[in-house]
């Protein structure tokens, strides 16, 4: 499992991308979606919804299980994922690329967020 330098990480298994213009991208690791098993709904934040740091914004139900999917920055949500919608597998298959959930206008720089090699080292723990 390769989780991308480029990003930052929750101890709840989400990523962000750095803000481009303000606005950051969010999804879940490859390791949550391992977790998870097979994706078959996503409930994610509507745009214009104000989502906070720590707090839950939608969920994810697997074959498995369902899990709380929480923002890791305080903001407004600008775009959520309507492949992932249509077609929750993409979360399994692209969790870093085709398979990211939402994005939000950051209100502030988050500070608990992992490095890469932070949250491998956290993510090989459990």
């Amino acid at each position: 499992m390769s989780n991308p330098q480029q990003l930052r990480y929750t101890k709840e298994h989400e990523w962000l991308s750095d803000a481009v213009d303000g606005v950051a991208t969010i999804g879940i690791t490859e390791f949550a979606a391992n977790a998870l098993g097979d994706v078959v709904y996503a409930q994610l934040p509507a745009v214009g919804d104000t989502v906070t740091a720590g707090e839950t914004c939608g969920e994810l139900e697997s074959t498995k299980s369902v899990s709380d999917l929480y923002s890791p920055v305080t903001g407004e949500v600008v775009a959520a994922n309507q492949d992932v919608v249509d077609d929750p597998s993409l979360v399994n298959t692209a969790p870093f690329e085709g398979g990211w959930l939402f994005k939000v206008r950051v209100a502030g720089e988050p500070d608990d967020l992992l490095t890469v090699d932070e949250y491998t080292a956290f993510s090989a723990g459990n």
